[in-house]
């Protein structure tokens, strides 16, 4: 297996009292995306997106990062759904929560929560009770009351609440995710490359088209 030196997300997160500037936040989102991306393109969900499962390549402050820990993954057909109870507190999607039929969508909510945590520097459902961290998942709006939320753009913000979408049926799904502004900026050549790969209806030009993007602009 390749050999990862710079340990797990969490850590790194940790390490800086988890303080990164929007700009680093929106480049690990992408790269997360990416991924995420790729895997529900061949119907497949990780069901168990966390920093813990995010490892960085190396020591390097500006170091990618790779999914790992699939052992929980599921290959999803065609409108198939299913009631498996996975997932980890703080992350899980509420339908799973409420044993209902879930599909790939419950990565996105997962991202979502990634992200808010990166920007907002604490999880919005958190208790140390697991009963409590259930009921707000389910029941609790989010909230950017924290005056951290002060410094970050509204975009960022509203990528945050798509994703965190109690319905799943209207929660922004991956592409969506990719085609965000908090994502492309404004920059028009992203999007034209991106529209050309898709009239070509070739998966890899597409994957190369969505993992590549100016991302320099807040």
């Amino acid at each position: 297996m390749e050999l990862l030196r710079g340990g797990d997300f969490f850590t790194y997160l940790h390490e800086r009292k988890f303080i990164i500037s929007e700009t680093r936040a929106r480049n690990i989102a992408h790269e997360i995306a990416t991924a995420i991306y790729f895997m529900h393109n061949f119907g497949i969900a990780h069901r168990d997106l966390k920093p813990e499962n995010i490892l960085m390549v190396n020591k390097e402050e500006d170091s990618e990062i790779k999914l790992v820990d699939f052992g929980l993954t599921k290959t999803f057909g065609p409108g198939e759904t299913c009631t498996e109870p996975y997932g980890t507190l703080c992350y899980v999607a509420p339908e799973i929560l409420l044993q209902q039929p879930y599909d790939k969508a419950v990565d996105c909510w997962s991202l979502g929560i990634i992200i808010y945590l990166m920007l907002g520097r604490h999880l919005p459902f958190d208790s140390q009770d697991d009963k409590e961290i259930g009921h707000k998942t389910i029941y609790q709006e989010i909230s950017f009351n924290h005056p951290v939320w002060l410094g970050v753009s509204e975009d960022g913000k509203d990528i945050i609440k798509k994703l965190l979408n109690k319905d799943p049926k209207k929660r922004i799904q991956i592409k969506e995710v990719l085609d965000h502004k908090w994502i492309t900026g404004q920059d028009v050549q992203i999007r034209d490359i991106r529209k050309k790969s898709q009239d070509m209806n070739d998966q890899v030009a597409q994957f190369i088209a969505y993992s590549n993007v100016n991302l320099e602009k807040i």
